[in-house]
């Protein structure tokens, strides 16, 4: 089996209650969107549909799918090939991250209770903890439980399924942010200061700080994938 269809089949999850056009959808756009399957790679389904020992049609699906999203396009003569994140993506999803957690942080803040305060503490003290002891994975899964937690307190059921919708890109720029050391220092420090706002109800300073965050994980972004020579 090949690297690119173990990479798929990675992130194909069976056990979901999900139809196997839906779960294929979202296999692949999962490893496209980290990058599993580089930029100018050609997807060829025949050769999907037998290692994965499934028919094509899912397959036809959900290149369909991508193909409207843009993550991958159709080539005369070439077929389907992807297309990846690009930079201009990275700062499409980022002003839509703006928006969405000041939102969000601003609406939770309002209707948090004092026991809710004090778990969104002993979960950014959990982040220090894990921090110090070098806890990589562990640190990436407190971030994302801080972002959902904000989201689940804005009780705001649509702006958390767009959420949802933009989580596999989420995931990749968090990954490539957040190993930096130095960025997951500075990104805690920034948890404490939205938290402090949210404490004090300083909208200015959620604002002022949520977009500072975001703005610093974004610049982390960019020199990543200009590394990659991704454009």
């Amino acid at each position: 089996m090949s690297n690119i269809v173990e990479a798929v089949k990675k992130n194909l999850d069976l056990t979901q209650n999900k139809t196997l056009n839906v779960l294929i959808y979202e296999a692949f756009r999962k490893t496209i969107i980290l990058g599993d399957i580089p930029a100018g790679t050609r997807i060829n389904e025949k050769v999907f549909a037998e290692e994965l020992n499934i028919s094509r049609t899912p397959i036809r699906l959900a290149m369909k799918q991508l193909v409207n999203e843009k993550l991958v396009e159709h080539i005369p003569k070439a077929g389907i090939v992807v297309k990846g994140i690009r930079i201009k993506d990275a700062y499409e999803i980022y002003d839509i991250r703006k928006s969405l957690d000041t939102l969000a942080t601003i609406k939770a803040m309002n209707q948090m209770t004092e026991a809710d305060f004090q778990e969104l503490q002993t979960l950014l003290e959990q982040g220090e903890q894990y921090n110090e002891a070098d806890e990589i994975e562990l640190v990436l899964k407190n971030f994302s439980d801080f972002n959902a937690f904000i989201y689940e307190k804005s009780q705001m059921p649509r702006l958390k399924s767009i959420v949802l919708e933009l989580q596999a890109y989420l995931v990749y720029f968090r990954d490539i942010a957040i190993r930096s050391t130095k960025r997951r220092d500075k990104a805690l420090e920034e948890h404490w200061l939205i938290f402090r706002g949210m404490k004090t109800k300083n909208v200015e300073q959620i604002t002022l700080i949520t977009h500072e965050h975001l703005d610093r994980s974004l610049q982390f972004i960019l020199a990543e994938m200009e590394r990659r020579q991704i454009d």
